[in-house]
């Protein structure tokens, strides 16, 4: 038994449940963390570190900082010594090196799958651009090698872009991939898509022709919306069309709006394809489950 320090007891006798403290128990709850220490405290320091956008130095003073953070890692100031921002970076480093963000993300999904949250027969599409600093005003004078920019509009952005698939039933992230932002969507589609896969729903960006008529050979129900073409307009009724299968689609994106306005993850923070793709499917893990607590919680 820990002996229960002052700072705890005021802790436990405050009135006020904030938003953070609502984040951390929630995810106390849904994410298999049973791992030996001290792998399950760098695994919770980790999923903190993405939950709110926390750098190394920054995770290290939140945990001296803030009393809820230190209940969910499991450290008792003055008991548990406080993991240092080298000691984060080396775990990180150890994550990319092993691909273990990619497992952790399909560990997630298959305790979702038996869990009847993660079903199978169609798949939604979509992708979404992450930047990155266009500034050359650092020691290398050089942008990222291994990202790029692209024209979205009249907008040029520099930065890589994070493809998904995403299940039509329940809305989960299934599948993953991380590419310069001048990647076509379209490119990225047949790695998206399941192999049982019944249906595919996702913005004009996926019409080819081609891919159409494969898919319904295949008996795959074709929902990619149509595009209109400089010599042709689209009809009333594919205008219907595009509006039913609008429904369907847009749920995909509830995922990019978790990732980018809850874990607060709208500019890249590595330098590199790789690292900044062990970050994406951490991200996208840890989404998935919190898109589906209240199911889990129940």
């Amino acid at each position: 038994m820990k002996q229960t320090t002052f700072a705890s007891l005021s802790y436990d006798a405050k009135k006020k449940q904030t938003r953070r403290e609502r984040f951390v128990l929630e995810m106390e709850q849904v994410v298999p963390w049973d791992q030996p220490m001290p792998l399950n405290m760098m695994l919770r320091i980790h999923g903190l570190q993405q939950g709110f956008n926390l750098s190394d130095p920054g995770a290290e003073d939140a945990l001296y900082e803030i009393e809820s953070m230190r209940r969910f890692v499991g450290i008792e100031l003055g008991e548990t010594p406080v993991p240092d921002e080298t000691t984060m970076l080396n775990f990180r480093r150890l994550l990319e090196q092993h691909q273990l963000t990619a497992a952790f993300m399909n560990t997630i999904n298959d305790g979702l799958e038996q869990e009847g949250l993660l079903l199978k027969g169609g798949t939604r599409v979509d992708a979404t651009l992450i930047h990155a600093a266009p500034s050359t005003k650092h020691r290398d004078k050089t942008r990222d090698p291994d990202l790029h920019q692209t024209q979205k509009g009249n907008q040029w952005y520099f930065g890589m872009k994070i493809h998904v698939g995403a299940d039509v039933e329940s809305g989960v992230v299934h599948t993953v991939s991380v590419t310069p932002a001048n990647v076509a969507d379209i490119t990225e589609l047949p790695k998206r898509l399941r192999e049982d896969d019944r249906a595919v729903f996702g913005d004009a960006a996926y019409a080819y022709n081609p891919y159409k008529r494969a898919a319904r050979r295949a008996g795959v129900y074709w929902g990619v919306a149509l595009k209109a073409r400089p010599t042709s307009r689209l009809g009333s009724s594919q205008k219907q069309r595009n509006r039913k299968h609008a429904s369907i689609r847009s749920r995909v994106e509830h995922v990019f709006r978790v990732i980018k306005c809850q874990f607060g993850y709208t500019k890249v923070r590595y330098k590199g394809l790789a690292k900044n793709a062990a970050q994406v499917f951490m991200l996208v893990g840890l989404a998935n489950l919190y898109l589906k607590r209240r199911a889990l919680l129940a």
